[in-house]
């Protein structure tokens, strides 16, 4: 793939940072080994799932990888005996969920190479170091005084994004560091406006950017080369970190964790929102703030890869603030981003959970004044405060700025335009896709709901009352019924029911005229022979009693005279030989 080729139309440009989350539906024992068949999903649209299988040697092999991190994960053991067994297999297979669960959930490991690969192998199959020496090597050859001296691998989080460490020949002391990128979901810049603005990225002068040395794009990628510092970043100081050790082995698991001092925190934290202010005053969007992105040079810190917002790059934190609705345009994201590197400088290490409710003790009651702002529940909820508000809370309106250097970075009225545009495309992907996440966790609440114990308790308290008041209803109902039916054969009827063998004769008298008393009973006999009479059925009512009274009279009416004769064999006599 050469550094100036295409893409292909229709591209699918994936959002890296959206979280994959995964469970065991099913295993299924062969001959020597067991496979867990996992269901994969990439954010909330169950649409957006597949299904992939994994052994337990797949399990360990990621979990060695991830040794580097230093983390102790819940990975259950291995059994060489009994492995098999159907209990055994169940137990395992819960604690495989439990580490599934842990590495999706980590913020550094949900995001790394390592655990996308081994969910997603077919987003992931293609090894972006070697496109990256590509695109460096074309490069090369059009600017023969660059040359690399060994690639910085792993040093940061991003997937698509590689780093090399470089020198100029006829400088070869100083070292550079060059950064090659993909192209991300938020490129709303068309191309020309894309490699223009890339370009204009090594003018922009400020005592809080991070200088470039060389910058340039084409329609597929992106190429920065700035100095590199043997001191690193922002981040490598609180962690105690050397800058050239991979991402996962600086950050996972900081050996001390320790904030830094109060005026640190004022004064680092003074020259970021004076850095933020210009920008957003400057109509460029950022939305990439967090310590990793902090160089220091001195006592100065110095704001990192502009570069990220032309190319469409997602933020670091973008799994975190896209579950609140009122953090909806970039200058809320970089409030919200400057809450949690503020959070990272006090305490030494990011906040457990979003949003964050109590503090620990912190060097200042105005540090905890500025987190309560960001961070808190009733904050995600009002919305964040603007970067000017920030400034002018007691903990940075007294720091004292001693760098006078004048910024510099003419933007031409075209490219803000365009610049405008593409802010305003990628706070509406923002705000659309919060909105699929707020709906989705509204329908998960109310399905937990439905099912929690005590709903389905209130459910069954509720039908046994329904069913004892139907019941009585029902009771109700038929006991009137059965008066009624009472009612109507004491009025319409003469005589109680006689078998139709033996029929009354029809009253002649009026209804209301009692019958004659029936005659006296006959001696026993033989049974009589069956009646043929095929007795009419009355048309279905909706009124018993009215079906009774038709009934009766029907009997009342009986005439033995049409009758037919039929001819029988009595076998019911006893034979006497």
């Amino acid at each position: 793939m050469a550094f100036m080729e295409k893409p292909p139309a229709g591209k699918v440009l994936l959002d890296d940072t959206v979280p994959l989350t995964a469970q065991i539906e099913a295993s299924q024992s062969l001959h020597s080994h067991t496979e867990y068949i996992i269901r994969v999903q990439r954010g909330v649209s169950a649409e957006n799932s597949w299904q992939i299988v994994r052994r337990y040697s797949d399990f360990d092999l990621l979990n060695n990888s991830l040794q580097i991190s230093t983390l102790s994960l819940p990975l259950p053991p291995k059994k060489l005996i009994g492995n098999m067994e159907r209990e055994f297999i169940a137990e395992r297979q819960k604690g495989l969920q439990a580490y599934l669960d842990v590495i999706t959930t980590h913020h550094i490991l949900s995001n790394c190479e390592l655990v996308k690969k081994f969910l997603d192998p077919n987003s992931y199959s293609v090894n972006y170091t070697e496109i990256a020496l590509q695109h460096v090597s074309m490069f090369f050859r059009s600017e023969p005084k660059w040359e690399v001296v060994e690639p910085l691998k792993d040093i940061g989080w991003r997937i698509r994004k590689k780093y090399f460490l470089m020198k100029i020949k006829n400088q070869p002391k100083e070292r550079l560091m060059l950064s090659w990128a993909d192209l991300g979901p938020d490129k709303y810049l068309s191309d020309k406006d894309l490699q223009y603005a890339v370009k204009l990225l090594s003018s922009c002068s400020h005592p809080y950017i991070y200088k470039i040395t060389f910058a340039t794009a084409n329609e597929s990628s992106a190429l920065v080369i700035r100095p590199f510092s043997e001191k690193g970043t922002l981040k490598d100081l609180i962690y105690k970190a050397k800058p050239k050790d991979p991402f996962l082995k600086k950050y996972c698991n900081p050996k001390k964790i320790q904030g830094l001092e109060l005026q640190q925190i004022k004064t680092y934290g003074r020259q970021i929102l004076e850095v933020l202010k210009y920008l957003h005053e400057k109509g460029f969007p950022y939305g990439h703030l967090h310590s990793a992105n902090v160089m220091l040079d001195g006592d100065t810190c110095k704001l990192l890869d502009l570069e990220n917002s032309l190319l469409g790059l997602p933020s670091f934190y973008r799994s975190y603030f896209s579950q609140f609705r009122k953090i909806n345009t970039l200058e809320g994201v970089d409030v919200h981003c400057f809450g949690h590197l503020l959070y990272e400088m006090t305490y030494g290490r990011p906040p457990d959970t979003i949003p964050v409710d109590n503090f620990p003790p912190a060097p200042s009651v105005f540090v905890v004044s500025v987190l309560e702002s960001i961070l808190t529940c009733e904050a995600m909820k009002n919305g964040m405060p603007t970067v000017s508000r920030l400034l002018q809370m007691p903990l940075f309106s007294d720091v004292l700025l001693t760098n006078s250097e004048k910024p510099q970075f003419k933007i031409p009225t075209k490219l803000k335009e365009a610049l405008k545009t593409s802010k305003e495309c990628i706070e509406k992907r923002l705000t659309e896709e919060q909105k699929l996440i707020h709906q989705h966790r509204r329908l998960t609440r109310a399905q937990s709901h439905h099912g929690s114990e005590e709903e389905k308790k209130k459910r069954k308290i509720l039908a046994r009352k329904k069913s004892k008041r139907s019941a009585y209803e029902s009771g109700e109902e038929h006991s009137a019924k059965y008066s009624n039916s009472n009612n109507s054969a004491g009025s319409g009827a003469s005589s109680p029911l006689t078998s139709p063998s033996s029929p009354t004769p029809p009253s002649t008298a009026a209804s209301s005229i009692p019958p004659a008393p029936p005659p006296p009973p006959l001696p026993p006999a033989a049974p009589p022979p069956p009646s043929t009479e095929v007795p009419t059925q009355p048309s279905p009512q909706p009124d018993v009693s009215a079906s009774r009274g038709a009934l009766l009279s029907s009997i009342q009416n009986f005439q033995k005279g049409t009758l037919k004769k039929t001819q029988t064999c009595d076998y019911s006599a006893p034979r006497i030989s």
